[in-house]
Protein backbone atom coordinates (compact mmCIF):
# COMPACT_ATOMS: atom_id res chain seq x y z
CA UNK A 1 0.00 0.00 0.00
CA UNK A 2 1.27 3.19 -0.48
CA UNK A 3 0.22 6.17 1.51
CA UNK A 4 1.26 9.88 1.11
CA UNK A 5 0.01 13.48 2.96
CA UNK A 6 1.31 16.49 1.30
CA UNK A 7 0.86 19.56 3.61
CA UNK A 8 0.24 23.02 1.96
CA UNK A 9 1.72 25.22 4.47
CA UNK A 10 -0.30 28.46 4.68
CA UNK A 11 -3.25 27.35 3.75
CA UNK A 12 -2.89 24.62 6.43
CA UNK A 13 -4.29 22.22 3.64
CA UNK A 14 -4.09 18.43 3.43
CA UNK A 15 -4.18 15.94 0.31
CA UNK A 16 -3.35 12.49 -0.26
CA UNK A 17 -1.96 9.73 -2.47
CA UNK A 18 -3.37 6.45 -1.73
CA UNK A 19 -2.75 3.49 -4.01
CA UNK A 20 -1.23 0.28 -4.10
CA UNK A 21 1.68 -0.89 -5.77
CA UNK A 22 1.06 -4.42 -6.71
CA UNK A 23 -1.96 -3.02 -9.16
CA UNK A 24 0.24 -0.13 -9.88
CA UNK A 25 -3.36 2.60 -9.51
CA UNK A 26 -3.36 5.14 -7.13
CA UNK A 27 -5.73 8.31 -6.32
CA UNK A 28 -5.30 11.44 -5.20
CA UNK A 29 -7.96 13.53 -2.64
CA UNK A 30 -8.47 17.16 -3.03
CA UNK A 31 -4.89 18.40 -4.90
CA UNK A 32 -3.99 21.68 -4.88
CA UNK A 33 -3.43 23.45 -8.17
CA UNK A 34 0.28 22.67 -8.45
CA UNK A 35 0.15 19.45 -9.18
CA UNK A 36 3.39 18.07 -10.21
CA UNK A 37 4.25 16.95 -6.66
CA UNK A 38 1.56 14.63 -7.01
CA UNK A 39 3.20 13.28 -10.52
CA UNK A 40 6.84 13.45 -8.70
CA UNK A 41 5.31 10.86 -6.14
CA UNK A 42 3.57 8.58 -8.34
CA UNK A 43 6.36 8.39 -10.36
CA UNK A 44 8.57 7.43 -7.52
CA UNK A 45 5.87 4.88 -6.22
CA UNK A 46 5.78 3.38 -9.70
CA UNK A 47 2.00 3.95 -10.39
CA UNK A 48 -0.37 5.55 -12.36
CA UNK A 49 -3.04 8.36 -11.00
CA UNK A 50 -6.35 6.71 -12.44
CA UNK A 51 -8.73 9.05 -10.14
CA UNK A 52 -9.05 12.36 -8.68
CA UNK A 53 -11.23 12.16 -6.20
CA UNK A 54 -13.20 15.68 -4.75
CA UNK A 55 -14.77 15.66 -0.64
CA UNK A 56 -16.61 18.67 -1.77
CA UNK A 57 -16.32 22.13 -3.44
CA UNK A 58 -14.05 23.85 -1.85
CA UNK A 59 -13.99 27.34 -0.38
CA UNK A 60 -10.93 27.92 0.73
CA UNK A 61 -8.32 27.29 -1.46
CA UNK A 62 -8.58 26.72 -5.58
CA UNK A 63 -9.02 23.17 -6.39
CA UNK A 64 -6.32 21.76 -8.37
CA UNK A 65 -8.56 18.43 -9.54
CA UNK A 66 -8.80 19.96 -13.02
CA UNK A 67 -5.24 20.73 -13.27
CA UNK A 68 -4.44 17.20 -12.83
CA UNK A 69 -6.75 15.58 -14.76
CA UNK A 70 -5.20 17.77 -17.74
CA UNK A 71 -1.37 16.52 -16.99
CA UNK A 72 -2.23 13.06 -16.23
CA UNK A 73 -4.72 12.25 -18.74
CA UNK A 74 -5.94 9.20 -18.01
CA UNK A 75 -7.43 10.28 -14.66
CA UNK A 76 -10.61 11.23 -14.14
CA UNK A 77 -12.26 13.31 -11.43
CA UNK A 78 -15.09 11.80 -8.88
CA UNK A 79 -16.88 14.81 -7.15
CA UNK A 80 -19.66 14.31 -4.97
CA UNK A 81 -23.27 14.12 -6.76
CA UNK A 82 -25.46 14.76 -3.25
CA UNK A 83 -27.16 17.40 -2.07
CA UNK A 84 -28.24 18.64 -5.56
CA UNK A 85 -24.14 19.44 -6.08
CA UNK A 86 -24.14 21.64 -9.70
CA UNK A 87 -20.44 21.46 -11.61
CA UNK A 88 -19.83 23.57 -14.35
CA UNK A 89 -17.11 21.02 -15.65
CA UNK A 90 -17.02 17.44 -16.81
CA UNK A 91 -17.08 15.27 -13.33
CA UNK A 92 -18.00 11.93 -12.54
CA UNK A 93 -20.65 12.11 -9.80
CA UNK A 94 -20.50 9.25 -6.53
CA UNK A 95 -22.99 8.53 -3.60
CA UNK A 96 -22.49 7.76 -0.51
CA UNK A 97 -21.69 3.90 -0.62
CA UNK A 98 -19.97 4.06 -4.04
CA UNK A 99 -16.83 1.50 -3.77
CA UNK A 100 -13.62 1.79 -5.86
CA UNK A 101 -10.37 -0.77 -5.47
CA UNK A 102 -6.94 0.22 -6.03
CA UNK A 103 -5.12 -3.23 -5.35
CA UNK A 104 -6.02 -4.44 -1.86
CA UNK A 105 -7.12 -0.72 -0.84
CA UNK A 106 -10.73 -0.62 -1.23
CA UNK A 107 -12.65 3.47 -0.84
CA UNK A 108 -16.23 3.99 0.05
CA UNK A 109 -17.95 7.03 -0.11
CA UNK A 110 -20.20 8.14 2.83
CA UNK A 111 -22.47 11.17 2.43
CA UNK A 112 -21.21 13.49 5.76
CA UNK A 113 -23.14 16.81 5.27
CA UNK A 114 -22.89 19.89 7.05
CA UNK A 115 -19.69 21.80 6.18
CA UNK A 116 -21.26 21.83 2.98
CA UNK A 117 -24.76 19.66 1.51
CA UNK A 118 -23.06 17.38 -0.55
CA UNK A 119 -19.42 16.51 1.08
CA UNK A 120 -18.30 13.02 1.54
CA UNK A 121 -15.72 11.66 3.24
CA UNK A 122 -14.24 8.59 1.89
CA UNK A 123 -13.95 5.36 4.12
CA UNK A 124 -10.58 3.22 3.84
CA UNK A 125 -10.77 -0.45 3.90
CA UNK A 126 -8.46 -3.47 2.93
CA UNK A 127 -10.47 -5.51 0.11
CA UNK A 128 -11.28 -8.46 2.54
CA UNK A 129 -12.69 -6.82 4.69
CA UNK A 130 -14.57 -3.66 3.49
CA UNK A 131 -16.89 -3.21 5.99
CA UNK A 132 -14.56 -2.52 8.44
CA UNK A 133 -12.98 0.34 7.41
CA UNK A 134 -9.31 0.98 9.18
CA UNK A 135 -9.53 5.00 8.16
CA UNK A 136 -11.22 7.76 6.81
CA UNK A 137 -10.71 10.53 4.65
CA UNK A 138 -12.77 13.10 6.59
CA UNK A 139 -11.95 16.39 4.20
CA UNK A 140 -14.03 19.01 6.46
CA UNK A 141 -16.69 17.31 7.91
CA UNK A 142 -14.43 16.22 10.62
CA UNK A 143 -11.18 17.91 12.14
CA UNK A 144 -8.27 17.08 14.86
CA UNK A 145 -10.06 18.47 18.28
CA UNK A 146 -12.72 20.74 15.91
CA UNK A 147 -15.12 19.93 13.27
CA UNK A 148 -16.09 21.76 9.71
CA UNK A 149 -17.94 25.09 10.11
CA UNK A 150 -21.52 25.26 8.92
CA UNK A 151 -21.64 29.21 8.09
CA UNK A 152 -19.68 29.42 4.90
CA UNK A 153 -23.07 29.38 2.24
CA UNK A 154 -24.69 31.98 4.19
CA UNK A 155 -27.11 32.75 6.87
CA UNK A 156 -30.46 30.92 5.30
CA UNK A 157 -28.70 27.85 4.95
CA UNK A 158 -26.46 27.50 8.44
CA UNK A 159 -29.52 26.30 10.08
CA UNK A 160 -29.72 23.26 8.30
CA UNK A 161 -26.24 22.62 7.54
CA UNK A 162 -25.64 22.96 11.34
CA UNK A 163 -28.37 20.24 12.03
CA UNK A 164 -26.87 17.95 9.27
CA UNK A 165 -23.58 18.89 11.02
CA UNK A 166 -24.62 17.16 13.95
CA UNK A 167 -26.05 14.36 12.14
CA UNK A 168 -23.40 13.54 10.50
CA UNK A 169 -20.99 13.60 13.98
CA UNK A 170 -23.25 11.41 16.07
CA UNK A 171 -24.79 9.18 13.25
CA UNK A 172 -21.86 8.19 11.76
CA UNK A 173 -18.67 9.17 13.33
CA UNK A 174 -19.52 8.36 16.69
CA UNK A 175 -20.25 5.15 15.64
CA UNK A 176 -16.85 4.00 14.02
CA UNK A 177 -15.03 2.22 16.50
CA UNK A 178 -12.30 4.28 18.53
CA UNK A 179 -9.18 2.57 16.63
CA UNK A 180 -10.28 4.08 13.22
CA UNK A 181 -7.72 6.76 11.85
CA UNK A 182 -9.10 10.16 10.46
CA UNK A 183 -7.33 11.71 7.94
CA UNK A 184 -8.86 15.29 7.21
CA UNK A 185 -8.72 18.10 4.50
CA UNK A 186 -7.18 21.10 6.56
CA UNK A 187 -4.87 21.67 10.05
CA UNK A 188 -3.95 24.25 12.06
CA UNK A 189 -4.60 27.72 11.21
CA UNK A 190 -7.24 27.10 8.84
CA UNK A 191 -10.14 28.91 8.76
CA UNK A 192 -12.75 26.04 7.76
CA UNK A 193 -12.64 25.25 11.35
CA UNK A 194 -12.77 26.82 14.79
CA UNK A 195 -9.13 25.98 16.91
CA UNK A 196 -8.33 23.06 14.12
CA UNK A 197 -5.34 21.01 16.80
CA UNK A 198 -1.99 20.59 15.52
CA UNK A 199 -1.77 16.91 14.80
CA UNK A 200 -2.07 16.28 11.18
CA UNK A 201 -4.13 12.98 11.90
CA UNK A 202 -5.93 11.27 15.23
CA UNK A 203 -8.20 8.48 15.65
CA UNK A 204 -12.19 8.27 16.18
CA UNK A 205 -11.40 7.05 20.05
CA UNK A 206 -8.90 9.69 20.81
CA UNK A 207 -11.28 12.80 19.22
CA UNK A 208 -14.33 11.20 20.80
CA UNK A 209 -12.88 11.63 24.28
CA UNK A 210 -11.40 15.23 23.33
CA UNK A 211 -13.25 16.82 20.69
CA UNK A 212 -15.09 19.20 22.16
CA UNK A 213 -17.28 19.19 18.95
CA UNK A 214 -18.72 15.33 19.91
CA UNK A 215 -19.74 16.15 23.21
CA UNK A 216 -23.24 17.60 22.72
CA UNK A 217 -26.27 14.93 22.63
CA UNK A 218 -28.70 17.68 22.11
CA UNK A 219 -29.15 19.86 18.88
CA UNK A 220 -29.36 23.45 20.46
CA UNK A 221 -26.48 23.00 23.07
CA UNK A 222 -24.51 21.60 20.07
CA UNK A 223 -25.73 24.73 17.67
CA UNK A 224 -25.14 27.53 20.73
CA UNK A 225 -21.58 26.00 20.97
CA UNK A 226 -20.76 25.97 17.32
CA UNK A 227 -21.88 29.73 16.42
CA UNK A 228 -19.76 31.34 19.65
CA UNK A 229 -16.78 29.33 18.64
CA UNK A 230 -16.59 30.97 14.69
CA UNK A 231 -13.92 32.54 13.33
CA UNK A 232 -14.71 35.37 11.09
CA UNK A 233 -15.62 34.22 7.22
CA UNK A 234 -12.81 35.04 5.29
CA UNK A 235 -13.79 37.05 3.14
CA UNK A 236 -12.54 35.30 -0.12
CA UNK A 237 -14.41 32.04 0.52
CA UNK A 238 -17.48 32.74 -0.97
CA UNK A 239 -15.78 33.31 -4.52
CA UNK A 240 -13.50 30.72 -4.11
CA UNK A 241 -17.21 28.66 -3.95
CA UNK A 242 -17.88 29.97 -7.25
CA UNK A 243 -14.40 29.57 -9.01
CA UNK A 244 -14.36 25.68 -7.71
CA UNK A 245 -17.76 25.33 -8.93
CA UNK A 246 -17.22 26.71 -12.48
CA UNK A 247 -14.42 24.86 -12.90
CA UNK A 248 -10.80 26.25 -11.84
CA UNK A 249 -8.82 27.79 -14.98
CA UNK A 250 -5.68 25.78 -16.10
CA UNK A 251 -2.40 27.42 -15.18
CA UNK A 252 0.50 24.68 -16.51
CA UNK A 253 3.57 24.89 -14.34
CA UNK A 254 3.42 27.98 -13.48
CA UNK A 255 1.38 31.36 -13.12
CA UNK A 256 2.45 33.29 -15.92
CA UNK A 257 3.88 36.66 -14.68
CA UNK A 258 5.76 39.36 -17.18
CA UNK A 259 8.72 41.18 -16.11
CA UNK A 260 8.62 45.09 -16.36
CA UNK A 261 11.78 47.32 -16.43
CA UNK A 262 11.10 50.39 -13.85
CA UNK A 263 9.99 52.81 -16.08
CA UNK A 264 7.25 50.69 -17.57
CA UNK A 265 6.30 49.35 -14.01
CA UNK A 266 5.96 52.70 -12.70
CA UNK A 267 3.32 53.93 -15.91
CA UNK A 268 1.55 50.96 -15.36
CA UNK A 269 1.16 51.43 -11.34
CA UNK A 270 0.45 55.08 -12.49
CA UNK A 271 -2.54 53.60 -14.64
CA UNK A 272 -4.54 52.77 -11.68
CA UNK A 273 -6.10 49.64 -13.53
CA UNK A 274 -3.85 47.27 -10.96
CA UNK A 275 -3.57 46.30 -7.63
CA UNK A 276 0.37 47.01 -6.07
CA UNK A 277 1.32 44.26 -3.93
CA UNK A 278 5.15 44.44 -2.13
CA UNK A 279 6.03 40.59 -0.96
CA UNK A 280 8.81 41.54 0.44
CA UNK A 281 9.49 41.29 4.66
CA UNK A 282 8.12 43.97 6.88
CA UNK A 283 11.42 46.27 7.70
CA UNK A 284 12.59 46.42 4.37
CA UNK A 285 8.89 47.56 2.90
CA UNK A 286 9.65 49.77 5.78
CA UNK A 287 12.67 51.27 4.70
CA UNK A 288 11.41 52.06 1.03
CA UNK A 289 8.43 50.95 -0.90
CA UNK A 290 6.24 51.91 -3.57
CA UNK A 291 3.22 54.68 -3.22
CA UNK A 292 0.20 52.81 -2.37
CA UNK A 293 1.48 49.35 -2.09
CA UNK A 294 0.54 46.60 0.25
CA UNK A 295 2.93 44.67 2.11
CA UNK A 296 2.11 41.01 2.04
CA UNK A 297 5.46 39.21 3.15
CA UNK A 298 6.40 36.32 1.11
CA UNK A 299 5.89 33.42 3.75
CA UNK A 300 3.61 30.45 2.95
CA UNK A 301 0.57 32.57 4.84
CA UNK A 302 0.76 34.93 1.95
CA UNK A 303 -2.00 32.86 0.43
CA UNK A 304 -4.69 33.62 3.02
CA UNK A 305 -3.84 37.39 3.56
CA UNK A 306 -4.06 37.86 -0.29
CA UNK A 307 -7.38 36.29 -0.60
CA UNK A 308 -8.76 38.23 2.15
CA UNK A 309 -6.93 41.49 1.59
CA UNK A 310 -6.92 41.75 -2.79
CA UNK A 311 -9.64 42.19 -5.21
CA UNK A 312 -10.43 39.66 -7.43
CA UNK A 313 -11.54 42.14 -10.47
CA UNK A 314 -7.82 43.75 -10.80
CA UNK A 315 -4.19 42.43 -12.08
CA UNK A 316 -1.56 42.31 -9.68
CA UNK A 317 1.42 43.91 -9.83
CA UNK A 318 4.68 42.39 -8.01
CA UNK A 319 7.58 43.55 -6.37
CA UNK A 320 9.74 40.62 -4.72
CA UNK A 321 12.86 40.33 -3.19
CA UNK A 322 14.43 37.54 -5.22
CA UNK A 323 13.23 36.92 -8.60
CA UNK A 324 14.24 33.00 -8.68
CA UNK A 325 11.58 32.63 -5.91
CA UNK A 326 8.81 34.36 -8.25
CA UNK A 327 7.05 30.89 -9.34
CA UNK A 328 7.36 29.79 -5.71
CA UNK A 329 4.80 33.63 -4.84
CA UNK A 330 2.75 33.11 -7.92
CA UNK A 331 1.84 29.87 -7.03
CA UNK A 332 0.55 31.08 -3.20
CA UNK A 333 -1.50 33.64 -4.95
CA UNK A 334 -3.14 30.76 -7.24
CA UNK A 335 -4.01 28.31 -4.38
CA UNK A 336 -6.70 31.04 -3.47
CA UNK A 337 -7.50 31.66 -7.25
CA UNK A 338 -5.49 34.69 -7.59
CA UNK A 339 -4.05 33.92 -11.30
CA UNK A 340 -4.39 37.77 -12.89
CA UNK A 341 -1.09 39.21 -13.04
CA UNK A 342 0.04 42.57 -14.69
CA UNK A 343 3.49 41.78 -13.92
CA UNK A 344 6.54 42.19 -11.64
CA UNK A 345 9.37 44.66 -10.94
CA UNK A 346 12.26 43.66 -12.94
CA UNK A 347 15.80 44.12 -10.93
CA UNK A 348 13.18 45.06 -7.76
CA UNK A 349 13.55 48.06 -5.69
CA UNK A 350 17.47 48.05 -6.51
CA UNK A 351 16.17 48.65 -9.67
CA UNK A 352 13.65 51.39 -8.85
CA UNK A 353 16.11 53.17 -6.68
CA UNK A 354 19.18 53.47 -9.32
CA UNK A 355 16.07 54.98 -11.49
CA UNK A 356 16.05 57.14 -9.30
CA UNK A 357 12.22 56.89 -9.11
CA UNK A 358 9.97 58.28 -5.72
CA UNK A 359 9.83 56.45 -2.81
CA UNK A 360 7.55 56.11 0.05
CA UNK A 361 8.57 54.40 3.77
CA UNK A 362 6.72 53.40 6.62
CA UNK A 363 8.14 53.93 10.09
CA UNK A 364 8.75 51.32 12.10
CA UNK A 365 8.63 51.91 16.18
CA UNK A 366 9.48 49.24 18.77
CA UNK A 367 8.04 47.77 21.32
CA UNK A 368 10.41 49.90 23.87
CA UNK A 369 9.66 52.97 22.40
CA UNK A 370 5.80 52.71 21.93
CA UNK A 371 5.92 51.43 26.05
CA UNK A 372 7.61 54.90 26.58
CA UNK A 373 5.30 56.93 24.78
CA UNK A 374 2.21 55.43 24.68
CA UNK A 375 0.61 59.33 25.04
CA UNK A 376 2.37 59.94 21.74
CA UNK A 377 0.45 56.90 19.67
CA UNK A 378 -2.85 56.23 18.98
CA UNK A 379 -2.78 52.35 19.23
CA UNK A 380 -4.95 49.98 16.67
CA UNK A 381 -4.74 46.27 17.55
CA UNK A 382 -5.99 45.03 14.05
CA UNK A 383 -5.81 40.72 15.10
CA UNK A 384 -8.84 38.87 15.62
CA UNK A 385 -11.63 39.70 17.71
CA UNK A 386 -10.98 36.62 20.01
CA UNK A 387 -6.96 37.35 20.02
CA UNK A 388 -8.04 40.79 21.38
CA UNK A 389 -10.39 39.78 24.37
CA UNK A 390 -7.73 37.19 25.33
CA UNK A 391 -4.99 40.18 25.82
CA UNK A 392 -4.15 43.61 24.49
CA UNK A 393 -1.55 46.69 24.79
CA UNK A 394 -3.61 48.61 27.21
CA UNK A 395 -5.97 51.28 25.42
CA UNK A 396 -5.41 49.70 22.06
CA UNK A 397 -8.50 50.23 19.74
CA UNK A 398 -9.66 46.97 17.19
CA UNK A 399 -10.16 46.83 13.81
CA UNK A 400 -9.44 42.84 12.28
CA UNK A 401 -7.09 43.39 9.29
CA UNK A 402 -9.24 41.13 7.39
CA UNK A 403 -11.83 43.79 7.19
CA UNK A 404 -9.95 46.54 5.87
CA UNK A 405 -9.64 44.94 2.55
CA UNK A 406 -11.94 47.91 0.82
CA UNK A 407 -10.14 50.87 2.76
CA UNK A 408 -10.24 52.35 5.76
CA UNK A 409 -10.98 55.91 5.18
CA UNK A 410 -13.89 57.27 7.99
CA UNK A 411 -13.80 53.34 8.92
CA UNK A 412 -11.86 54.34 12.44
CA UNK A 413 -12.28 56.37 15.09
CA UNK A 414 -8.59 57.44 14.93
CA UNK A 415 -7.18 61.41 14.39
CA UNK A 416 -5.40 60.79 10.98
CA UNK A 417 -3.04 63.98 12.10
CA UNK A 418 -1.92 62.05 15.72
CA UNK A 419 0.71 59.03 15.44
CA UNK A 420 -0.61 55.67 14.84
CA UNK A 421 1.08 52.19 16.26
CA UNK A 422 -0.12 49.45 14.56
CA UNK A 423 0.30 45.84 15.89
CA UNK A 424 -0.59 41.90 15.94
CA UNK A 425 0.37 39.10 16.92
CA UNK A 426 4.03 39.29 14.86
CA UNK A 427 4.37 42.41 13.37
CA UNK A 428 3.26 40.81 9.58
CA UNK A 429 -0.64 41.32 9.92
CA UNK A 430 0.45 44.90 11.33
CA UNK A 431 2.34 45.67 8.78
CA UNK A 432 -0.97 44.94 5.98
CA UNK A 433 -2.83 46.85 7.53
CA UNK A 434 -0.49 49.55 7.87
CA UNK A 435 0.38 49.76 4.60
CA UNK A 436 -3.59 49.73 3.62
CA UNK A 437 -3.34 52.91 5.81
CA UNK A 438 -1.05 54.41 4.10
CA UNK A 439 -2.38 53.85 1.21
CA UNK A 440 -5.83 55.45 2.10
CA UNK A 441 -3.98 58.52 3.61
CA UNK A 442 -3.04 58.04 6.62
CA UNK A 443 0.25 59.55 6.73
CA UNK A 444 1.19 58.94 10.45
CA UNK A 445 1.03 55.37 10.89
CA UNK A 446 3.46 53.19 12.16
CA UNK A 447 4.29 49.60 12.23
CA UNK A 448 5.22 47.83 15.49
CA UNK A 449 7.67 44.91 14.41
CA UNK A 450 7.41 41.93 17.06
CA UNK A 451 4.09 43.01 18.02
CA UNK A 452 2.56 40.98 20.54
CA UNK A 453 4.97 38.62 21.14
CA UNK A 454 7.66 40.95 20.94
CA UNK A 455 5.65 43.42 24.27
CA UNK A 456 5.29 39.83 26.13
CA UNK A 457 8.90 38.73 25.80
CA UNK A 458 9.82 42.24 26.58
CA UNK A 459 8.10 41.87 30.13
CA UNK A 460 5.42 45.10 29.27
CA UNK A 461 1.82 44.73 31.20
CA UNK A 462 -1.14 43.18 29.08
CA UNK A 463 -4.45 44.48 29.65
CA UNK A 464 -7.44 42.16 29.68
Amino acid sequence: MIFETIQTAGIAQLSYLIGDDGSQTAAVVDPRPDVEIYIELSRQHGVSITHIFETHIHADFMSGARELEQRVGSAKIYASGEGNASYQFPVQKIRGGDRFEFGSVVFTARHTPGHTPEHVSYELAEKDRVTDPWGVLTGDSLFVSSAGRPDLLGEEETEELTEQLFRTLRDYYLKLDDGVLIYPCHGAGSACGADIGERPMSTIGYERRTNDFLQHEDFEGFKSFVKEGAPPVPQHYPILKKINAKGPELIGTAPMIAGLPPEEFQKTVNQGKSQLVDTRQMLAFGGGHIAGAINIGDRPELSVWAGDMLSYEKPILLVVEDETQLDWIGWHFAYVGLTNFAGYLVGGMKAWDNKGLPLATLPQVSVQQLAEEMDHFQILDVRSPSEFESGRIGGAKHKFVAEMRDGVNGDLDLDPDKPIAVYCGSGYRASIAASVMKRDRFEKVHNVPGSMQAWKNAGLSVEK
